[in-house]
């Protein structure tokens, strides 16, 4: 069956396989560069990688709305339930998988800082390596570069998801050499473009991959979706 990877402008992505949808790192309603709104979703399970409000912001309307599961690290998990009623979470931590009806998500580091909306401890910040039937997907969600990158693509990947941003996670030089790392078949850039402080041209960025990885750089608009 086809995977589709759907972008929806800054760090929320949407992996479709029939009829079952992952989101990840939902920030809709107050995402500049989203096409479209948080009530426009309906996710089989959310993805949440840290605590940051723009990768947190819709995670507990959308699940309270849609009976969704949050997959997040344990210490979010936990605050989504006790703070916002989200009846269906699933508390994990690094190096830690949980099976899916389409196959297995496992939590993998990240190097970057979690603090809750409200202030409150948001355990580790964490990427995700999602297998979806055949195909593999990591999500490096917002984090600096780091050499056990290698021993994540190890697995064999069909894309990774890579920050390119700079300031607040990997800039595009960085993100190339996490491609060369990484050996993905195709590498797609996320977090960047949606503020003034993180703007990047993405075809200079593009052009920096296809000369120094064998990667495909797949540039998408918000909004527009790539099959795997």
């Amino acid at each position: 069956m086809a995977v589709e990877l759907t972008w929806y402008g800054h760090a929320t992505w949407l992996i479709t396989s029939g009829d079952y949808r992952i989101l990840v790192d939902p920030f809709l309603d107050d995402n500049p560069s989203a096409t479209i709104k948080a009530a426009d979703v309906d996710p089989s399970v959310i993805l949440v990688s840290h605590g940051h409000a723009d990768h947190i912001a819709d995670a507990a309307a959308i699940a309270n709305r849609t009976g969704a599961t949050v997959y997040a690290v344990y210490e979010v998990a936990n605050w989504l339930a006790e703070n916002h009623k989200v009846q269906n979470t699933v508390g994990m931590n690094i190096g830690g998988a949980a099976v899916l009806p389409v196959g297995k998500v496992k939590m993998v580091p990240a190097l970057h800082s979690s603090g809750l909306p409200d202030g409150s401890y948001g355990g580790v910040a964490a990427g995700f390596l999602v297998k979806v039937g055949d195909t593999k997907i990591y999500f490096a969600c917002d984090t600096a570069l780091f050499s056990d990158m290698q021993m994540i693509g190890a697995v064999g990947l069909d894309a990774a998801v890579l920050p390119i941003g700079d300031l607040f996670t990997m800039g595009p030089e960085d993100s190339v050499t996490a491609t060369e790392l990484l050996k993905p078949t195709k590498v797609l850039p996320t977090h960047y473009n949606t503020w003034p402080p993180i703007e990047q041209d993405a075809g200079a960025w593009a052009e920096l991959v296809r000369t120094k990885t064998s990667a495909e750089p797949v540039v998408l608009q918000p909004g527009e979706t790539v099959t795997l």
